[in-house]
This record gives structure tokens, sequence and C-alpha cells, in this order.
């Protein structure tokens, strides 16, 4: 419904309070129905920058910020903004020139702007860049927690834990409530071996804290460990449950793309177990025409080639055929430090989890380890079941599977 009497800044305003909200259509909705009034209202067109942005619509994005900047060249919010769709393009430079014309304009001591680029350039990967954004915020906010967290995450990236354990506490230092930071500083200390530390850390925060599995293993885990708690105790429950409740129920979207994706696997099992079973064969029957070719052991070509054809599937009354069948469910992974795990898919992840984690249950292993390689890797792995774990190990550069 128009709203005549609206001015542009009122528009703005009221979207702004949508896209807060997390109502991006609506906020979309509105600023549309405001440029048909004001088309030439900078922060509109910049509004619904950030609304098609939200809604991945990145193309639309462009143009609205190209709009504004059109209207406002040196507007801070539309640079940000195009900078980050410039990123998903993969247009790298672009994207960081737009980022850097900020500076150029004085918006440096914006702590707000700061951290948006910085979080932009961290999500699409660009961590050092981010960091130097993270850094600015600082050297003109050295009281704001949210901005000296977030150069702890970006070292802790860059494989620099012990400087991002630094900055991690020097902002529970400024904000000792901000939960954040220490859940991350915890994660960080237990897998630094710090276990008493991490254990302190981890008693400070409460379930609802944790928007993440793993810590909250960790945290169950040490307290059985220290206090010596039995799986029942009562202390354990409220954190029990907070784990029900992010693991939530599976819809029936997720089943039906689990079940595509073990078929997708079983057939690409069985068409490399039919190619082995082909070049077997073909190896077979070269083996025979070159002992002909040598010893004449055969009296004529077309004997010879048909005997040693049938070979594999006839010697032993079909035994070869067993034993290319056992191959086929017989698989080999190599770690990367070198070692060996042989077997069906089940039987590699139940020793992978005797050698790390004895004694748990393999679908809470799975998820532990499939949480640690996407905090190592940026990667998602599969824990629903065994085979599909093992791939997306491999996928992620964890493990390399050679059979």
């Amino acid at each position: 419904m128009t709203n005549p009497f609206l001015s542009s800044e009122e528009y703005d305003e009221r979207a702004h309070a949508l896209y807060d909200e997390g109502q991006y259509d609506e906020a979309l909705a509105l600023l549309r129905e405001g440029l048909a009034l004001y088309p030439s209202a900078v922060e509109l067109h910049v509004g619904a920058g950030y609304a098609r942005l939200a809604r991945d619509e990145f193309m639309w994005a462009r143009r609205s910020f190209e709009e504004a900047l059109t209207l406002d060249p040196e507007h801070e919010d539309a640079l940000a903004g195009l900078g980050e769709v410039l990123l998903k393009f993969g247009q790298v430079e672009a994207g960081l020139r737009a980022y850097e014309r900020t500076i150029e304009l004085g918006y440096e001591d914006d702590v707000d702007l700061m951290l948006q680029i910085g979080r932009a350039l961290f999500r699409e990967g660009y961590v050092e860049q981010s960091l130097a954004y993270f850094e600015r915020a600082v050297q003109h906010a050295d009281d704001s927690a949210e901005a000296v967290a977030c150069i702890g995450y970006a070292q802790h990236r860059l494989g620099n834990d012990v400087e991002a354990m630094v900055a991690l506490r020097r902002a529970l230092t400024v904000d000792p409530q901000f939960a954040e930071a220490r859940v991350y500083l915890a994660n960080l200390l237990y897998d630094a071996g710090d276990l008493d530390a991490a254990l302190l850390e981890f008693e400070k925060t409460s379930p609802e804290d944790h928007w993440d599995e793993l810590g909250i293993w960790r945290l169950i885990e040490l307290k059985k460990s220290v206090y010596k708690l039995k799986d029942n105790d009562g202390e354990l429950k409220p954190w029990e449950a907070r784990l029900v409740e992010l693991a939530g129920e599976t819809d029936a979207i997720d089943e039906l793309l689990a079940e595509v994706e073990q078929a997708a696997m079983e057939a690409d099992e069985a068409a490399h177990a039919t190619e082995q079973g082909q070049l077997e064969t073909l190896g077979s029957l070269l083996t025979g025409l070159v002992g002909q070719q040598q010893g004449g052991e055969h009296s004529s070509d077309s004997e010879s080639v048909a005997e040693q054809a049938g070979a594999p599937a006839n010697t032993h009354d079909g035994s070869s055929t067993d034993v290319l069948m056992a191959d086929s469910d017989t698989h080999r992974v190599i770690m990367r430090d070198g070692t060996v795990f042989e077997g069906s898919w089940e039987e590699i992840v139940q020793a992978l989890r005797d050698a790390r984690d004895a004694g748990r249950p393999l679908d809470e292993y799975m998820a532990i380890e499939a949480r640690r390689f996407y905090g190592a890797t940026g990667m998602r792995v599969a824990s629903h079941a065994p085979e599909a774990f093992i791939r997306g190990s491999a996928d992620a550069g964890m493990l390399r599977i050679v059979r």
C-alpha cells in the first residue's frame, strides 16, 4: 500500500528496521515503493542493494549500489556494498579498490564500516585483508570487544593461535560477558591441549551461549573426566538438552538429500567395481597372449584367446569372482601422517574412532570430527553415514582414499 505522506528518510528508516528484523522481502518492497516516489534518493538505492544482497540477488544488488554511486560517488555504504558484490563475482581487485576508496575518503574511523568490510572479506576467504580492516577498527575503538575478537578470529584462521588467544583474552577483558569470544577461546585452548584452562572457560558459559555442538561435547567430556560424572548426572542435563535443540529434527528434504547422496555413492562404487573387474579380465587375456607367443602352449590362436578370456570367471569354481566382490567391499585410506586404515567404510571409521577417542559412539565421533574438520578447512563434512564421512574427509584433504 502506498504511503504518500512518507519522506524518503522515513522510507529508509522503516525499511532499515525491517532489514534488522530479517524481513528482507518486506524491506525491499518498501524501498521500491519509496524509489518510485523518490528515484534520486541515494539511501533508498543503498538500502535496496543490501536487501538484494541479503536475498543473494547479486546482480540486482550491484545495480542498486552502482545507481547509488552514480548519484553520490563518495557514499561509503554504497562503496562497501559494491565491494562485497564484486568479491562474490570474483572481481577481487575491483572489490578491494572499492574498499580502499572508503579509506581514501577518510572513513577509517567509522568502526562499524571497518568491521562490515572486514567481515565481508573474512567470509569470502580473504583473511589477511580482513585483518587489516579489523585492526583499523581497533585503532579507533580499542574498547570494542567485538572488534578485538574479530582480530582473534582472523589470526586463528591464519594459523596464528597464540596471537588469536591473546586477542580473545583481551576482548574478554573489555567485555567479560562476550560469550562468543569465550566459547571460541575455550575451543582453541582445547585444541592446544590445555584442557584445564579450556574447562575453566567453558564453565563460564551457559548452554544458550553455544550455537555449535562441538564446544558442548567437549565441555561434557571434560566434566565427566575431571569431576567423574556419570552419563546420567543431572549437571549434564541442560547441556544435553541444548545438544538436542541444536541438532533439531531432520526434515523431509534433508532425508531425501541423504538418500540421493547414498544412492549416488553406491552407484559410483558399483561402477568402480565393474571397471576393476573388466581391467583384471583384460589383464589376464593379455598375459595369456604373451604366454602363447613365448611358450607355444596352445594349438590355435582362437582356442588360446577363448581359454584365457574365460579363466578369471571359471578358475576354482568362481572364486575369482568372489575375490573381486570382496575387494569391492574393502577400502584403504591413508591419513595425513601416513597411517593406513583398511576395511569396510564402517570398520575404517571405527578404527579412526578407536585411535582418537575410543569408547565414544560412532555417530558422535563422526559429528565431532566433522566439526573439527570444518574449523580447520572451512569445508563441511557429512557425518550421517561412514562412507559419506570418509569421502567428505577426503574432499576436505584430511585423508586420501586409495581403494
